[in-house]
């Protein structure tokens, strides 16, 4: 019988001094959870999986309030995530919720977040993401990113920005956003990592598909965040590897 393993783990870095990421795998959520041991969960394959980082914007308030937030209406809503037009929408209302809940309370007005993850369908997988995080094709082979980056190109010289063009919430007046949605096919063997920019600004591409390439579910998934840790660790590291077996 196929399965669905998905390893997550979520910290803070070395610089940070609370966690603002918050991450969703099925009906669970991790909200400014810190651990660095990942823990792996197993899952059948049928009903929509929604599997999703949220990455509380810096610089702005209450970033972790945001992510938790998403993430937690993400879970509510997960079962229903069967198609792009039902993702893109639940997408769209994670943004109104944000901007609502800092209507009353202006310690949390311009919170936001971005958000990036994977629904797995019986047979195919909708990759979204609103914001920088990203969603990679880490099937063995090639790793390749199939999110896309809202966020300007990198100043010359630079590896990555941390601006960013477009978020959930994230200014003082409502925004409407286009969630970037997009559909693959899904088979056996099959693996997708979904992760905050405190993965992948420290990390080259080059350097986590490495370590994909030997490493495996709670292994690579240590492996990545320890490479995160010993380039620096910037800012908070949440990653999660999503792999269809049998």
């Amino acid at each position: 019988m196929p399965y669905i393993a998905v390893t997550a783990l979520s910290h803070a870095g070395l610089l940070r001094d609370h966690n603002e990421d918050s991450l969703v795998v099925g009906p669970w959520t991790l909200c400014g959870t810190v651990t660095e041991n990942p823990q792996t969960l197993l899952f059948p394959v049928g009903s929509p999986l929604v599997v999703a980082v949220a990455d509380g914007l810096g610089g702005h308030p209450a970033g972790e309030v945001a992510s938790a937030l998403v993430v937690r209406r993400i879970a509510a809503l997960g079962p229903s995530l069967d198609d792009e037009e039902t993702l893109g929408d639940a997408l769209e209302l994670c943004n109104h919720v944000v901007y609502s809940a800092a209507v009353d309370d202006p310690d949390l007005l311009a919170m936001g977040t971005t958000v990036a993850g994977v629904v797995v369908l019986e047979k195919s997988l909708m990759v979204f993401n609103v914001g920088d995080s990203k969603v990679y094709d880490a099937t063995p082979g090639e790793l390749r990113q199939v999110s896309v980056d809202d966020s300007p190109p990198p100043a010359p010289g630079r590896r990555t920005t941390s601006a960013v063009t477009q978020t959930l919430g994230g200014s003082p007046d409502f925004r409407a956003v286009t969630p970037h949605l997009a559909l693959f096919p899904l088979s056996p063997g099959d693996r997708y990592l979904i992760c905050s920019d405190g993965l992948t600004d420290p990390v080259p591409d080059e350097e986590i598909d490495a370590l994909l390439r030997v490493h495996d579910d709670g292994r690579a998934t240590y492996e990545l965040w320890k490479a995160a840790i010993e380039a620096g660790g910037p800012d908070n590291i949440t990653l999660a590897l999503v792999r269809l077996g049998e």
